[in-house]
């Protein structure tokens, strides 16, 4: 994956390396009283001025430049310091290292090809000056180097140019990898609290239409005894009465669902904290699917724990209940124990269990979390790693711990851990 870079930035980035240029010219030819080619020199120098200044006409308007052109821009500015460096002196010049620069902003933005691209580029101008350049000025005559320390500074050069294009090329992936995970996360748990609100609005306005409904009842059913038995209007008031009840029967339903999403307090809403045991229940009630028992063991000492029906406990606890029935053969097991202040719960199925080349590194974003794909499986968020990285983030700033582990049986297992105190300061 790449990106974009912003035309102000490159552009700055430029003007600096302009002002460094003609300042160094300056200096060794007024102040070291060195003779340079002046005239070559400051063509290329205002060369790069004049991309400059023709980008910033050319793309007025524009904040972001794609990594094409990006990448055009920057080959460009490796050329131009090697051509300055081919007449001052070649690698011998101090300022060499100049040529990481380019390949540097690319391993840091763009993509892996554009990166290989100007890393490439590089290296082969780097060959081209330890081949060919003007000697580095001196007071009376050019230094020469000998072609040993050439060859030495030319490597260090190379191997410095992979390194960084490389290794800098990888943090920015594993950057942008976390950033879209993390994006992800924010979606998820906004997406889980706005059904959470539309379910307790469905709840009061269940509530509210409830009475009016009831009331509407009553009357046809009224009608319906005290209107003789052949008038024409009897099917009317039949089928006022029938239709009354069907939506009292909706709006009941209605009203249970939406308490089951509210988790607000405010509105006195009695499922706002639930035991651990229903609340394990209600997190895997949606995923559940046809030829997978799950089945919830619960125990421990003294009273079962309350937690509140929160958005991101919900969500995070579902995420891995639901990537365990995705993978198990027929059976899921959740067993939930609490006593010595903590909490601890266990999601296990038969499945095929993680594969023990991910297992280390499950919670990552986008690495693939359990199992081998089959027949059927939707490749979701999920098995692509990102639900469980999103289940670890959301349950952890709940103050869990999690393991994933494979079962000596056979099948993966997640354990979830709490310090009661933690999830006690939480609900209060």
């Amino acid at each position: 994956m790449g990106g974009r870079i912003r035309r102000k930035t490159l552009a700055l980035i430029r003007w600096i390396a302009i002002g460094g240029q003609v300042s160094a010219l300056l200096v060794v030819e007024l102040w070291l009283d060195f003779r340079l080619p002046l005239l070559v020199l400051s063509l290329l120098i205002a060369l790069s001025a004049l991309v400059n200044i023709g980008s910033a006409w050319l793309h007025r308007g524009r904040i972001w430049l794609e990594e094409g052109e990006a990448r055009l821009f920057l080959a460009f500015d490796m050329l131009q310091v090697c051509g300055l460096l081919a007449l001052t002196g070649g690698l011998a010049n101090p300022f060499a290292v100049l040529i990481l620069a380019p390949v540097t902003v690319s391993a840091s933005v763009l993509s892996e090809r554009s990166t290989a691209a100007l890393a490439a580029l590089a290296v082969i101008l780097e060959t081209l000056l330890a081949i060919w350049h003007r000697p580095l000025p001196w007071f009376d005559v050019g230094v020469l180097i000998d072609p040993l320390l050439l060859g030495g500074i030319w490597g260090g050069l190379v191997l410095a140019t992979v390194f960084i294009a490389a290794y800098i090329a990888s943090l920015a992936a594993e950057r942008r990898a976390l950033g879209e995970a993390l994006a992800a996360t924010q979606s998820a748990l906004a997406r889980e609290q706005r059904l959470a609100s539309l379910g307790g609005l469905a709840a009061a306005v269940a509530h509210e239409l409830g009475s009016p409904l009831n009331t509407i009842l009553l009357v046809a059913r009224d009608l319906q005894r005290d209107i003789p038995r052949d008038s024409p209007f009897i099917g009317d008031v039949q089928l006022l009465v029938e239709e009354s009840d069907r939506c009292r029967n909706l709006l009941a339903e209605l009203a249970h669902r939406g308490a089951q999403g509210t988790t607000a307090p405010e509105g006195g809403d009695p499922f706002h904290s639930l035991p651990v045991s229903a609340l394990m229940a209600a997190a895997a009630e949606p995923f559940k699917r046809e030829g997978v028992a799950v089945n919830l063991k619960a125990g421990g000492q003294g009273a079962e724990p309350v937690l509140p029906r929160d958005a991101a406990l919900l969500h995070g606890l579902g995420t891995l209940i639901q990537n365990a029935i995705q993978f198990a053969a027929s059976r899921v097991e959740i067993v939930v124990i609490w006593g010595a202040g903590r909490l601890d719960v266990t999601v296990s199925d038969d499945g095929p269990g993680f594969e023990p080349a991910v297992l280390a590194r499950l919670g990552e974003p986008y690495v693939s979390g359990e199992g081998q794909e089959r027949p059927g499986d939707r490749a979701d968020e999920t098995h692509m790693g990102l639900g469980v990285f999103i289940a670890q983030t959301l349950l952890g700033h709940t103050g869990a711990e999690l393991e994933f582990r494979n079962r000596p049986e056979g099948g993966a297992e997640v354990a979830i851990s709490w310090p009661l105190a933690h999830l006690a300061s939480k609900e209060s």
